[in-house]
């Protein structure tokens, strides 16, 4: 069964003693938030010397602040009263969460941690404490600005620490894995990634529990699913084997009427045995394959709580969702099966509005219905443009915004280029889709 949490302690009398008496008690209630846990430590619990504050602490002095503040919020006079006496014990509170921070940020143990970990010397919700008061009186924002940062401060190496772990395995992504004879086709990324997922979450939600919190949270899952876009839109596509097994071993002798031996001996009749097993398939993943796999992973991450935040990162999900879909349509074989160039063109359209158009390019310019023309010997988009691939990427591919804005100005000049540079066969599918994109359907 689940403890029952400890009541919120009720408002003193509003006597004339009170504000003396409040003063003491949001004292106490500080060094009590504040003290060492007791009884024995657990392995590996200490940190610079300390234990981690029990969770809840912090959560128990903001309810005993905000009883507080309810009880005196019909009386103006007494109200304002009330917030004065919190400057002195959450001044103390910053204090002294910034002394007993300040190793801990400085270790290298903290700096240079490569994994989340659940022990800390503190609890991140409970540091939120003031981050949320009532900040209409001057004399509170002082304090609440250097509860933010304190935050920060703690949120930002670990957050950026995950981010900084995740971010080779998704740019890995685009490098098709090598085929292997195992049971798991996913791509060693996506391994890597969906095993380290449910902890990656877990530490998140704690280190973005609070509002300051929720924008690195944000960049992060944008960053990601980003790189991700990037990353599958420009794996090439595999070349199909058929079928896609290991060479053969040549097969067993087995002696017909007739032959000159014309009798089963034991070494025949057993590489007989050995060999009535099927060859050994290669398993490779697909950019579809893969793609699905992340964004079933992204499932693990918690979501930011602000509506800014959560609507950026909601479209973000959209956008892999799409590429999802796109990819699975460039393995299908016959997709385009009794379809006219306009209908192709049309319903690619429907499927790519949800892309950035550099994000669609790639795929589409590797699919047989559009020409198949980089997979010709062109090689990527940049080098159908002539640009330096990683000039390209760095001017156009840097992110979502970055990549609406250089959109048009890339599919303008592949138009050009396809009618008057290195592809002279161009697919009516593509300069379809394209003028579509570029809204030229009337030209």
């Amino acid at each position: 069964m689940t403890p029952a949490m400890s009541p919120t302690p009720a408002p003193l009398v509003q006597d004339g003693s009170y504000l003396e008496a409040l003063g003491q008690r949001l004292n106490e209630a500080v060094s009590k938030a504040l003290a060492q846990p007791s009884g024995p430590a657990l392995p590996n619990e200490l940190v610079g010397g300390r234990r981690p504050i029990p969770t809840g602490r912090g959560r128990a002095l903001g309810a005993l602040i905000t009883s507080e503040l309810q009880a005196a919020r019909n009386n103006s006079q007494l109200y304002r009263a009330v917030l004065r006496a919190l400057h002195k014990p959450l001044s103390v509170l910053l204090s002294n969460l910034s002394a007993l921070l300040l190793p801990l940020l400085s270790s290298p143990a903290f700096v240079q941690s490569s994994a989340p970990t659940p022990q800390a010397a503190f609890q991140l919700d409970d540091m939120a404490i003031g981050t949320d008061i009532d900040n209409r009186w001057d004399g509170l924002k002082s304090v609440r600005a250097g509860l933010i940062s304190l935050i920060d401060r703690v949120t930002a190496p670990l957050i950026t620490g995950i981010k900084e772990e995740l971010l080779p395995l998704v740019d890995a992504l685009e490098n098709p894995a090598k085929p292997r004879k195992v049971n798991d086709t996913a791509h060693p990324s996506i391994t890597a990634i969906r095993t380290h997922a449910p902890l990656y979450g877990r530490a998140l939600t704690r280190y973005a529990s609070t509002n300051p919190s929720q924008a690195l949270l944000a960049s992060l899952l944008i960053s990601i699913i980003w790189r991700a876009l990037v990353a599958l839109s420009h794996r090439p596509i595999a070349a199909q084997t058929s079928p896609q097994t290991l060479p053969a071993d040549k097969g067993p002798y087995t002696p017909s009427t007739g032959t000159q031996s014309g009798a089963f001996s034991p070494k025949y009749f057993s590489l007989k045995r050995s060999s009535s097993r099927p060859p050994s398939p290669i398993i490779t993943s697909t950019a579809a394959t893969d793609a699905k796999a992340f964004y079933e992973i992204l499932s693990h991450f918690p979501r930011p709580h602000s509506q800014v935040a959560h609507e950026a990162v909601d479209e973000a999900i959209v956008h892999m969702e799409a590429l999802v879909t796109l990819l699975e349509i460039a393995d299908d074989p016959f997709f385009g099966a009794n379809k006219t160039a306009g209908e192709i063109a049309t319903e690619i359209q429907v499927l790519t509005d949800d892309l950035p158009m550099l994000i669609a390019l790639p795929v589409l310019l590797r699919m047989r219905y559009f020409g198949s023309i980089l997979d010709s010997g062109l090689g990527t988009v940049a080098a159908l443009l002539n640009i330096p691939e990683e000039v390209y990427r760095k001017d156009c591919l840097t992110g979502f915004g970055r990549a609406d804005q250089c959109g048009p100005i890339v599919g303008q000049r592949l138009l050009d280029e396809i009618y008057t540079g290195p592809v002279t066969d161009p697919s009516e599918c593509l300069v379809d889709w394209l003028e579509a994109h570029l809204g030229q359907d009337e030209h």
